[in-house]
């Protein structure tokens, strides 16, 4: 019997939202099936992934970048399996940080498997993310739902996008499913699937199929993915203008403004909410590890 109970947090950005597991020294070992149980909403705490906070030095994926940044984001999926990078969850990640006492209000470093990423908490309660610069590959694909179908911007965010411009939201069907896509090798890893459609100049609103996750409320990389594209579709480049340009971007559990700057660099900022904490009970942590 487990005599010192896992804790965990609960957070969300934008409704995207995740169970916390501080976990400094890398001592907890999360297989996809235990990770996919505490995502469980029925079954488990609920999230749409796992954050599992781990001192970058103690994690065999992040000790080259502990110089740089004291903390990796060891991010799952729902369904256990391990992604890039989630831009919501690195604010509820950074945030979790601040809540913890482990940094204070100002710029912070989170190493992630998509690359170290530099954080502002602001007092306002705003979390700005640096993002990285968006990589635009040159083959797209062709989505289809319900007989529709419409070309998807191939984007690349440290994971990958495709975005698809609709007339409307509802178009996209329910994503329960992940809608189909050719020519499937351009995705050799799956995609992040957008369906994007305009609110006014500069401002659009999106749904998403997130992979190993069906539709969530948000995706912070997705939002980016989003931002860029649309900004090529209005002919809007700042590396050629030299000016930067901000999208609005409208998502089910909220608002994001993604900026895109000259040098390429794209940033996000919206909230983010630690919920609750606890600690999971002996005999279930047992019997969901064993099983």
């Amino acid at each position: 019997m487990n005599t010192a109970p896992l804790a965990f947090l609960k957070g969300h950005g934008t409704e995207n939202d995740f169970v916390i597991v501080p976990d400094p020294d890398n001592a907890v070992d999360l297989p996809a099936a235990v990770v996919a149980r505490l995502c469980d909403r029925r079954a488990g705490i609920g999230g749409d992934g796992l954050l599992h906070v781990v001192r970058s030095a103690a994690h065999p994926e992040a000790r080259e970048s502990a110089g740089e940044a004291e903390w990796f984001m060891d991010y799952r999926n729902a369904d256990g399996s391990v992604a890039e990078m989630c831009g919501n969850g690195v604010r509820v990640f950074a945030r979790y940080l601040q809540h913890a006492g482990l940094v204070t209000a100002g710029d912070v470093a989170v190493a992630t498997r998509g690359g170290v990423k530099h954080v502002h908490l602001a007092k306002n309660g705003d979390v700005t993310v640096s993002m990285g610069r968006a990589v635009l590959p040159g083959e797209g694909v062709t989505v289809t739902v319900a007989g529709r179908s419409w070309p998807a911007r191939n984007v690349n965010m440290g994971n990958p996008h495709a975005v698809a411009f609709v007339d409307d939201l509802a178009h996209a069907g329910d994503l329960t499913a992940e809608p189909p896509y050719s020519p499937a090798p351009v995705y050799p890893d799956g995609v992040n699937i957008e369906f994007v459609a305009d609110r006014g100049p500069r401002h659009v609103a999106m749904r998403v199929h997130e992979r190993g996750a069906a539709e969530t409320r948000s995706c912070g990389t997705g939002a980016c993915a989003v931002a860029v594209a649309a900004a090529r579709r209005d002919g809007v480049d700042p590396a050629a203008t030299g000016a930067p340009v901000t999208y609005t971007v409208d998502v089910l559990g909220g608002t994001l403004l993604i900026t895109e700057h000259p040098d390429g660099a794209v940033e996000m900022t919206g909230p983010a909410v630690i919920v609750a904490e606890g600690r999971l009970d002996p005999a279930w942590w047992d019997a969901t590890t064993s099983g």
